[in-house]
């Protein structure tokens, strides 16, 4: 790729070589995933005149909506429009999106300002959201509608219905409610296990109550896994099946 970004590190070459390998998939034009991590933040610092990802985002989303609308409509034939939408919005949302973006370390990976860099930018759900959609219209273009469409349903679970029942559920908050009943009880999450290349990792989180294991659960990030973990501990506290 020598030569092919003016007056870019070769870190950032690096940078861009290990997220392909994380996300897995290869970049013909290597310049749309540069764009696509770029925020504008981080351009206007680099003068790359608008060279940021918000154009990205703006194809991204559509291309995942049409993705995700065309998987809905072939697999769920007994929903009506209205259950469609809805279930549609709770895969798209901003709150999805950047759970999504989790399971690929994209925060990792996202080009900001100093400003930004400093304020944590990398971990706001809007930036994030929006650099996964930019990342989305960035395969689309180098690679076409499947290459994009493989790249989306990845992220899609196994049972669409159920899960995303399921996710309105906050078992963490849950928790967190129950355990500050009792002031001098504290509960921590620590990640013990993690396996499974790049592109499709599994974590491993134990919940602990005062040091003691209280619940273990498995996901494809570390949220859904820490998610996983409070439920199993609300379920041995006594609050049944959540």
């Amino acid at each position: 790729m020598k030569g092919q970004y003016n007056n870019i590190e070769k870190n950032l070459e690096n940078r861009l070589n290990e997220f392909e390998k994380v996300i897995g998939y290869k970049f013909n034009n290597q310049r749309l995933l540069y764009e696509a991590l770029s925020h504008s933040s981080y351009a206007n610092e680099m003068k790359r005149h608008g060279k940021n990802n918000e154009r990205l985002e703006f194809l991204g989303d559509s291309v995942l909506s049409i993705v995700v609308s065309d998987y809905l409509y072939r697999h769920f034939k007994h929903l009506p429009e209205g259950e469609l939408t809805r279930v549609r919005a709770s895969l798209v949302c901003e709150k999805a999106l950047f759970e999504f973006a989790d399971q690929i370390r994209l925060s990792d990976f996202i080009l900001l300002g100093k400003g930004e860099k400093r304020s944590h930018g990398n971990e706001r759900p809007s930036i994030v959201s929006d650099a996964f959609e930019a990342l989305i219209a960035a395969i689309y273009l180098d690679g076409g509608l499947e290459a994009a469409k493989k790249h989306i349903m990845r992220f899609m679970p196994d049972d669409i219905i159920t899960e995303k029942k399921e996710s309105n559920d906050d078992y963490k908050s849950m928790l967190q409610e129950i355990i500050q009943r009792n002031p001098e009880e504290s509960v921590e999450y620590r990640l013990v296990a993690e396996s499974g290349p790049d592109h499709d990792k599994k974590f491993t989180v134990r919940v602990m109550l005062n040091s003691n294991v209280i619940g273990e659960g498995t996901g494809r990030s570390k949220k859904s896994a820490e998610q996983t973990a409070a439920k199993e501990a609300l379920e041995l506290m006594g609050y049944g099946k959540m």
